[in-house]
């Protein structure tokens, strides 16, 4: 799981763009918008790359939000499932006070491009490991209340890594 994540967002350089430090995935004006929660069994935690740790936000098998309503249920055997969400205050303090970080329709483009980048970047290092990947949709209303997000955050999508004969049906 380390691996992963550090290949998603991890600090792979401590002096990036515009003073803070280099990510392994860009970002727009490195504001640094996307923040992912790891769906366990035990528990949801929210990943925080600075430290390479994750910090427990919700007890209990939250897994199941992760999924958008009518995706079935291909893939619940596998162990992780990521939760995508943006925090829109993180464009405010970008390293690069570029206009369209202030614009709701160019944010919307920037964290969705934002988001496949690193989502692609699961994808290569789950392969690397002999692992699979599945990006989709997530109950955005639910994980929004079982998250407790604020109003400037927002739960975008969900991303199911596992062992092939537990996401199979998904790829």
């Amino acid at each position: 799981m380390s691996d992963i994540l550090w290949a998603a967002q991890g600090v792979n350089r401590p002096q990036g763009p515009f003073g803070g430090p280099g990510r392994t995935a860009g970002s727009a004006s490195n504001s640094q918008e996307i923040r992912i929660y790891v769906t366990l069994e035990q528990g949801t935690y929210l990943y925080d790359p600075d430290s390479q740790r994750l910090a427990p936000v919700v007890a209990g098998d939250s897994r199941a939000l992760a999924i958008g309503a009518g995706q079935g249920q291909a893939g619940t055997d596998a162990p992780v499932r990521l939760i995508y969400v943006v925090d829109l205050e993180k464009f405010k303090t970008a390293g690069f006070p570029e206009p369209g970080l202030y614009d709701a329709e160019v944010q919307k483009s920037y964290y969705f491009v934002d988001t496949g980048l690193i989502a692609q970047n699961i994808y290569l290092a789950a392969t690397a490991l002999g692992l699979v990947a599945w990006f989709h949709n997530c109950n955005k209303a639910a994980v929004t209340k079982e998250l407790g997000l604020e109003p400037h955050e927002r739960a975008l999508f969900g991303q199911t890594i596992g062992y092939a004969d537990e996401v199979d049906a998904n790829e």
